[in-house]
C-alpha cells in the first residue's frame, strides 16, 4: 500500500519506481495518487505497511493517513519518504510518528534502499501478544472486513489457493493475511495449537458455519 507525494513534475514516475520496486521483491503493491485513493482500498485490500510522503499536497496529508489507517490496522508498519524530520513531525501525531520509520528523499542513493529500510520496518513490528481464551471473541470480531473475508473462507475449508482464485489476489498475498489472522487471534508459538483449525473453529463458533454459502 502507499500514496505519493505533492502532484508535480517526477511525483508519479517516482511513486511508480517504488511500487515496482517493492513488487520486484515480492510484495502485493496497491498505489495511489493521494491519501483518499489510499484509504479507499482499505475495505478490500489488507496491507503489511505504509509508504507515504508526509506533505501529499493536501488534507488529509501522509500523517493523517498514517493515523487512521493504524487506527483500523493496528498490524501496519509506517514508513515516511520525507524531507521533514522525525522531530519536526513529532507534533502532529506523536504515537504514529515515533513509532514509524523515515527516510529522507533527499539521502537516498538507490531504490534498494527504500525498499530495504520498508523490509527493516516490517520484521520491527512487534510480535501479537498471546491472548487469554476469553479475549478470542473480541479478537476476531476486531479484525479487518478482509481478514475476516479471509477467515470466513478458511472456515469453510478452503486452500489458499482457493482463496486467491475466490478473492482474485495472489496466492502470497492470502498467505501474509492468514499468518496476521493467525497473530491477530494469538494462534501462533505453539505446537499444541493448529492455526488453520483453531481460526476456523473460532470463526464457525462466532459467526456461524459458512461453508453452505460460499461458491466455487
Amino acid at each position: 500500500m502507499g500514496s505519493t507525494g505533492p502532484r508535480g513534475r517526477g511525483s508519479r514516475p517516482h511513486a511508480l519506481l517504488i511500487a515496482d520496486a517493492l513488487r520486484g521483491r515480492g510484495f502485493d503493491v496497491e498505489a495511489r495518487e493521494n491519501a483518499a485513493g489510499a484509504l479507499a482500498i482499505l475495505d478490500t485490500f489488507d496491507p503489511d505497511g505504509l509508504v507515504t510522503d508526509i506533505d501529499l499536497g493536501e488534507r488529509p496529508n501522509g500523517v493523517d493517513l498514517a493515523t487512521i489507517v493504524r487506527s483500523r490496522a493496528p498490524h501496519v508498519a509506517v514508513v515516511f519518504l520525507s524531507n521533514l524530520s522525525r522531530a519536526a513531525a513529532l507534533g502532529q501525531a506523536r504515537d504514529v510518528v515515533s513509532s514509524a520509520s523515515f527516510v529522507n528523499k533527499g539521502a537516498i542513493e538507490s531504490i534498494d534502499e527504500l525498499v530495504d529500510a520498508v523490509e527493516a520496518a516490517l520484521e520491527s513490528r512487534p510480535v501479537a501478544r498471546e491472548l487469554e481464551a476469553g479475549d478470542a471473541r473480541a479478537a476476531i470480531l476486531a479484525l479487518s472486513s478482509t481478514q475476516l473475508d479471509t477467515a470466513r473462507h478458511l472456515a469453510a475449508g478452503a486452500s489458499n489457493a482457493e482463496i486467491a482464485r475466490r478473492r482474485g489476489v495472489s496466492v502470497r498475498a492470502v498467505e501474509k493475511s492468514v499468518e496476521r489472522i493467525f497473530a491477530a487471534l494469538g494462534l501462533t508459538g505453539s505446537e499444541a495449537v493448529t492455526p488453520r483449525v483453531a481460526a476456523a473453529s473460532l470463526y464457525i463458533t462466532t459467526f456461524g458455519d459458512p461453508a453452505s454459502g460460499l461458491g466455487g
